[in-house]
């Protein structure tokens, strides 16, 4: 099975709790809980920009992760959270 990623804020999703939800309650495969509940998303008004700083943010305060590890993956986030289908078109 390939990793998944919210097609939102580019958080990995690997355990059935983090997927969000859709209107009949079932589990959204592209959007994560922290993204999108009961068919919509938790912030419709959020820009790329502001998720942006709440990846980073969330990269930041993760004790998962070492320091080279928390770096290289903050290096990397902008252009990867370009590229998810929200923010893509």
């Amino acid at each position: 099975m390939s990793k998944k990623f919210c097609q939102s804020c580019a958080m990995p999703m690997d355990k059935d709790e983090m997927f969000g939800t859709n209107t009949d309650g079932s589990k959204n495969q592209e959007y994560c809980t922290y993204c999108y509940q009961k068919g919509k998303f938790t912030n419709p008004s959020c820009t790329m920009e502001e998720m942006l700083a709440i990846g980073l943010k969330g990269i930041d305060e993760s004790t998962d992760m070492s320091k080279p590890m928390k770096f290289m993956i903050k290096k990397s986030y902008p252009a990867q959270l370009k590229k998810m289908k929200r923010w893509s078109s």
